[in-house]
């Protein structure tokens, strides 16, 4: 075993966390020890859920301000519509974007990490329970053979003896070298009864993190998908979408609000054993398990094996019990040749015990259970509470994004009823609006409004008009009748000018709109004024 596993270091965050203030719901200090079975250590816990339950409180709070003050503190219209701050709005949603992308990415990460350092505890817990099935089974079966099989062939060898005292004292002898090894096992079990916590600990560490791990999967997708859902509802400007958008951004900040609340509960908690772990292993296991046993395997090399004597009287036992079994075979079955078959049972036992006692020599060896008991460690106060940190900004990075993204929402929802109500603002019987040309094509019923460009309307416009005689005048002609020439002399394009329609294009605004039939109606009365001139 390498020495870089022998000794435990706790790493810097774990002592990070430790130093975080410990507060009972009294608001009274609590010790920073690690034990989950108080009541004021529990409440310690319970306080930091409570601070992230504020912060969110504090959180909605904020936004139900932003939002009143967006609603009631309303611009002039005009102001809106010149400064419509689309801008703000956006670099608010890709900076929110981009945040919860970042968030995401830490938090797979940090869930990965956190379920890597859970599968190394339990697969851990799963190694040390199955070295202490081993101890358990062999001890099992030394004793059974000692106390069932080795007592029933001395009990028939010593009526096959009877009549010769010397060899039934050998018996005695023993029967007395068994019951010796018999109470060396028995000072045993102390190492056994640390099972009862490992194999059902494992599984139920097991089935937690599986729910934890599926939990935070679940949530790093509905992140990720509200935020794609965000960009195409901008990108759109839709309004149902952003409504969906804003109820499933408060569920979400709930729950990461939440989850930072539960999971620096947790780190806190883990750093807390991870600093000290063999104080908390020693307190546990007192009244249970022998503390010289305790103390080997947690620190191994550094202390005497104290099954060592154990183990020594158990080995010198079998071999003054196999040298007695050897002379009763050399010297009583010449003279009693019925005790040979229960010699050699006796033998095989015995053969098998030993065999069985190196097997118990190398598990009871601390090197299997400390490199366990290590790894348990190493998994989960450097894998397993590195990944809590990465959950917790992940909680984090999620809560303010989604800050920004409920503050950016509304003011995108405001710019879009901005624009519906200035493109609403059209006139619908304007020729050159294109939405009212899409009304007519899918309204037949809607009256027929004849474009400028159409050929009939330019006829019926000729017709209606009355062309006063021409008159014959020494006064020079106007600038618009010379310009009858670029239309080829006819006077269809004369009599109707462009600028005597009165209809401004589709872009103009209702005030713009004004302003050109007043100037309009001024230059058809200056040309009519040439014309009759």
């Amino acid at each position: 075993m390498s020495s870089a596993r022998v000794v435990y270091i706790a790493p810097w965050w774990t002592f990070w966390l430790h130093n975080f203030p410990h507060i009972n719901l009294r608001f009274q200090p609590v010790d920073h020890v690690f034990k989950p079975e108080e009541e004021n250590y529990q409440q310690s816990l319970i306080f930091l859920l409570c601070v992230a339950a504020a912060g969110l409180g504090l959180t909605l709070l904020l936004l139900a301000l932003y939002l009143s003050c967006l609603c009631c503190c309303r611009k002039d219209p005009s102001e809106e519509s010149k400064r419509p701050q689309t801008c703000c709005v956006t670099w608010a949603a890709v900076i929110a974007g981009l945040i919860i992308c970042s968030s995401v990415g830490v938090g797979f990460y940090g869930n990965s990490e956190t379920n890597d350092g859970v599968y190394q505890l339990t697969y851990s817990l799963y190694n040390a329970n199955h070295t202490l099935r081993g101890i358990d089974s062999v001890v099992t079966g030394i004793l059974g053979n000692m106390q069932h099989d080795l007592k029933q062939r001395l009990d028939r060898l010593d009526e096959i003896f009877s009549t010769h005292k010397d060899y039934v004292k050998t018996l005695r002898y023993m029967q007395t070298m068994a019951n010796s090894i018999i109470q060396q096992l028995n000072g045993l079990p102390d190492v056994n009864r640390a099972k009862l916590d490992l194999a059902s600990l494992a599984d139920q560490t097991a089935a937690m993190e599986y729910y934890r791990w599926l939990t935070y999967l679940l949530l790093l997708i509905l992140d990720l998908v509200i935020c794609l859902v965000t960009c195409l509802g901008l990108a759109k400007q839709s309004r149902w979408l952003l409504t969906t958008i804003m109820v499933f951004g408060v569920l979400t900040l709930v729950l990461s609000w939440a989850s930072l609340g539960a999971v620096t509960a947790a780190a806190v908690g883990i750093s807390d054993f991870c600093v000290s772990p063999d104080k908390y292993v020693m307190n546990r296991t007192k009244g249970r398990i022998s503390s010289d046993v305790v103390h080997y395997y947690l620190y191994c090399q550094s202390l005497p094996n104290p099954f060592q004597q154990s183990m020594t009287l158990y080995q010198r036992s079998l071999t003054t019990m196999q040298i007695q079994v050897q002379g009763l075979l050399q010297f009583a079955v010449p003279l009693f040749p019925a005790a040979e078959r229960d010699l050699l049972g006796i033998q095989h036992l015995l053969n098998l015990s030993e065999s069985n006692l190196h097997q118990l020599t190398a598990l009871l060896e601390c090197r299997s259970l400390h490199k366990d008991y290590l790894d348990a460690l190493i998994g989960v106060c450097y894998d397993g509470v590195e990944g809590l940190l990465y959950l917790c900004l992940f909680s984090l990075l999620a809560a303010c994004a989604f800050c920004t993204m409920l503050c950016a929402i509304p003011r995108a929802w405001k710019h879009i009823i901005n624009k519906d109500r200035d493109y609403d603002d059209i006139d619908e019987e304007d020729p050159f609006n294109p939405q009212a040309r899409r009304i007519s094509v899918h309204n037949p019923t809607r009256a027929n409004v004849h474009s400028f460009y159409s050929f009939s309307s330019s006829l019926g416009s000729q017709n209606s008009l009355q062309l006063p005689p021409p008159t014959t005048t020494s006064a020079p002609t106007s600038e618009y009748m010379n310009q009858s020439v670029l239309f080829g002399g006819n006077p269809r394009y004369e009599n109707v000018p462009l600028i005597g329609r009165g209809s401004p294009p589709p872009s103009y605004s209702p005030s713009m709109r004004a302003t050109y039939l007043s100037m309009t109606e001024g230059q058809s009365r200056h040309f009519g004024t040439d014309f009759q001139v």
